[in-house]
Order: C-alpha cells, then structure tokens, then sequence
C-alpha cells in the first residue's frame, strides 16, 4: 500500500478514486471503468510532475525521509554479489545499525558499508533507526583497514538522521569513534565512493562520506543539524522547520553548488519510493562509471586528491 506524504494529499485522493473505480469493476463483471480510470491515471501523473518540480528543501527532506524508500540491505542485495557480511568491532559490539562486508560489484572485489534504518518496525528497533553508536564506526575502521590491506575499493551507503546520542553512546566515546572513522577515511590509499541514498546527517554521515567522490541522489539530504534541531537551537521555535531546512542548504542541487556532492543521480518520478528498482539500477549505473573514472587516477594519487578535496572545501561556497 502506497505510503502518502502530507503534501501529496491531493495525489492520494485521485489515486485512490482510481483504484476504488478498478475495484468495483472486479467486483461487478461487465462493468467498464478503464476509461474513467485511465483519465485519473493521467491527471495523477500531471500532478506528480507539478508536485515533484518544485519541491522545497522542507519536502525534500520529507521525501529522503520515506519509510518506502529502499535502504542499503535493497542496495547491496541488488547490486552486489557474493556479499560476505563481516561483524563486530573486536572489541564491545556488533551494531546492527551498520551493515557491511566483503563482495563483488560488476565482478569486481570490494567492500561495502552502508547504514541500515529497517522497513518495519521490529527491523527498525534492530537497526536503531539507522543511528550507529561507537561500535558501529568501529566496526566500519575495521572494514576499511581491511580494504586498504587488500587493495580493495570502498562503497558506503550513507543513509542516518546522525549518529546515536544515547548514555551509553557518549560513555563509549561516541564522538572519538566518529573522528576516528572520518580519519580512516582519509587514510585510505584505495579508492573511497559514499552515495547519500537518503538521510546525510551531521557527523554520523560524515564519518562514511569523507570520499573521494560524494554522489547525492537526487531527493536526498545531506546537513550538519536536522531541520528540527536547527529550527530548535536558533530560533527555538519548532515551527520554524521549513525556514531551517531552507537555511542549511541540504540538497543535493545545493551541496553540488558548494562542490561538496560531486555527482547528482536523478530518481524516478514521484521519489525512489515510487520505484525501488529503477533508483537502485541508476545508483549501480553511477557506481560503475565513478570506479573506472577512479581506476585512471595512480594509487599514490588517491589519498592525495581525497585529502585536498576535502581542504578545499567551503572555498567555492565563499566565492560565490
């Protein structure tokens, strides 16, 4: 059953006129209503088309938010074979909210990491909602010290509100684990690739997404601060969202202007969520075309490209 957004309200009602029109001619033998239900289909695809145009920073952050829309488990088992999922951090913990191994993508041997937020509400408890605590940026410095080791690309999937704040997070040195993590990253001499599928939240995405090339999909959101915490601390007023949203600059056409998303991956009409498969082929499409891009820079290049695009940053922003 198709999950509305509250701005597409008016997309369910002629959707759902539509379909009871379908149900009604299954229940009734003889009764015609392809007609009527083809026009419907017609004005909701006009409306879509309109609605998704002009999408604000606000509703875009609604859409990356989609409880539809496909997550690094979807990914990974559409785009990767013989996936090998590596656990644990060697030392408290397996934290489920990060999922990664060892497989093939196009034939070729990598490692995957990617945050899994569920799609239900057991899977969503399991994973923590996509919000890793130390254990699981511990887990992630594992993987990609074994990458560098073998001489394997990297690929994460970044998809988190942030990472955890509980207690128990802070008292096992959250934001070291983070740092140490954004440190691996730039330590690496293999090629990094972070695609943001959906949430980029504050430091939690940094710590996967400190990459050689950052690619963005087209309706997803990459920010310091959530909206609400943003609206929150600056104007203490949690009805300023909208105005937050828009004030973060968290787009991708937004973070491609200030060169901080190297590559936008358009989505299917109406949001990823309306087609799962179509987004993830276009995700596996850019993918293959980033690595052989990458193949062409020396290994001795890599970490020294990484390390100066990431000193660069926020002078292009200044300049404009």
């Amino acid at each position: 059953m198709t999950q509305y957004l509250d701005f597409e309200k008016p997309l369910a009602e002629i959707e759902g006129k539509a379909e009871e029109l379908r149900a009604m001619a299954r229940d009734n033998a003889g009764m015609d209503v392809e007609k009527e239900a083809a026009a419907l289909d017609r004005k909701s695809r006009d409306l879509l088309k309109t609605l998704y145009a002009g999408l604000t920073p606000w509703r875009k952050c609604q859409v990356a938010r989609h409880p539809d829309r496909p997550h690094s488990k979807d990914y990974i088992a559409a785009l990767f074979t013989e996936f090998t999922p590596l656990a644990g951090d060697r030392n408290f913990a397996d934290d489920h909210a990060i999922m990664g191994g060892l497989a093939r993508l196009d034939g070729r041997s990598v490692v995957v990491l990617g945050h899994e937020k569920g799609n239900d509400t057991k899977s969503r408890i399991a994973h923590n909602f996509g919000m890793a605590r130390p254990e699981g940026y511990r887990k992630a410095i594992r993987l990609m010290e074994l990458a560098d080791r073998f001489g394997l690309p990297v690929v994460t999937l970044v998809d988190t509100p942030g990472a955890y704040p509980g207690k128990g997070a802070e008292e096992r040195g959250q934001s070291e684990a983070i740092a140490r993590s954004t440190e691996a990253c730039l330590a690496l001499n293999v090629p990094l690739i972070s695609v943001v599928i959906g949430e980029g939240g504050s430091g939690g995405a940094v710590a996967f997404a400190t990459a050689n090339r950052v690619l963005m999909l087209e309706h997803s959101i990459y920010s310091v601060i959530s909206p609400e915490g943003c609206a929150s601390i600056l104007w203490k007023d949690a009805g300023k969202t909208q105005e937050a949203a828009a004030a973060l600059r968290l787009t991708a056409r937004n973070l491609h202007e200030l060169g901080v998303c190297d590559r936008i991956i358009p989505e299917p009409l109406g949001g990823a969520h309306r087609d799962p498969a179509t987004a993830i082929a276009a995700v596996g499409k850019a993918l293959s075309a980033v690595l052989a891009d990458l193949d062409k820079t020396p290994t001795d290049q890599i970490r020294r490209d990484r390390r100066l695009k990431y000193l660069a940053l926020g002078k292009k922003g200044l300049a404009a």
